[in-house]
């Protein structure tokens, strides 16, 4: 789940990225011809199945566990692998502060397990 989660936040971040500002497309251009340009992006594609492969994967963890425990669970690994692939593919900038907040995350979501 967290990973299928992770890879769609990556493959949507680039796409955006690559599609450019949408304030300025939409100015310049129009609603449609924004909607038209993230509905072709391929990477856009992929990054709404993995979302999706990971919505589902949630759905089934809940079915099996308690909501206090896996959604919290599920959204602080996310942080912690969005931070992460953020860094390494996306060559984003991540400085301590942050690492630190993901750190806080992920020790709140231990506290709850125990």
């Amino acid at each position: 789940m967290v990973t299928a989660s992770v890879t769609g936040d990556v493959l949507l971040s680039k796409a955006m990225k690559q599609v450019g500002d949408v304030g300025d497309l939409w100015k310049n251009h129009g609603m449609f011809r924004v909607v038209g340009n993230v509905l072709r992006h391929p990477l856009f594609a992929l990054g709404i199945v993995a979302m999706a492969i990971a919505f589902f994967a949630l759905l089934f963890g809940l079915s099996w566990g308690d909501v206090s425990l896996i959604a919290p669970a599920s959204a602080s690994l996310t942080f912690v692998g969005n931070m992460i692939a953020a860094k390494l593919f996306l060559h984003e900038r991540v400085d301590r502060r942050r690492c630190i907040a993901v750190a806080f995350v992920a020790c709140g979501v231990a506290l709850l397990a125990f």
